[in-house]
């Protein structure tokens, strides 16, 4: 029956339907072509959004990194802020003892006395220390309290350093 319809159309008819089918044929190419082209293109756009995922899960990477070593830079300085402090406590314990030790030594190398009617330092000094002459130790161990070495007051008390 196509040919019978042939037949009808005529010549005018037969290139109108060649150059539709031409046309057509083009259409079909171009669309090949375009749909070629997207095809491409979205390859293109899924290797570009592959790649970005692949950077960006680097990236988290590297800030999971570097946030573990800041943790771990943390956790160092606050042991180190610990030893710092035991070892101040441990420094301060040892100046109170060194301290307890020179205020026992100090005592033990002095003693007390306490000034009666008639005293003078070198009659003090030659009781406590064995020789009039050493009052002037008496007189540097009290220069706080003594200003004059020839005025001691009665019931003064005075530190006697040790022989």
């Amino acid at each position: 029956m196509a040919k019978k319809e042939d037949k009808k159309k005529g010549l005018l008819g037969r290139a109108i339907d060649a150059v539709t089918s031409r046309d057509e044929k083009e259409a079909a190419e171009q669309s090949a072509k375009e749909a070629e082209e997207a095809k491409t293109q979205a390859a293109q756009e899924a290797a570009a959004r592959r790649a970005a995922e692949v950077k960006a899960e680097s990236e988290a990477r590297r800030a999971k990194a570097a946030e573990e070593r800041a943790k771990e830079a943390e956790k160092a300085a606050e042991e180190a802020a610990r030893e710092a402090r035991r070892q101040a406590a441990e420094a301060a314990r040892e100046k109170l003892h060194a301290e307890r030790e020179a205020k026992a030594a100090a005592a033990e190398a002095e003693q007390t006395y306490v000034v009666k009617s008639g005293d003078s330092l070198s009659k003090i000094a030659k009781e406590l220390l064995g020789d009039a002459s050493r009052w002037p130790e008496i007189f540097e161990a009290n220069k706080e309290t003594i200003k004059d070495p020839n005025l001691i007051r009665v019931g003064q008390e005075l530190r006697i350093p040790k022989e």
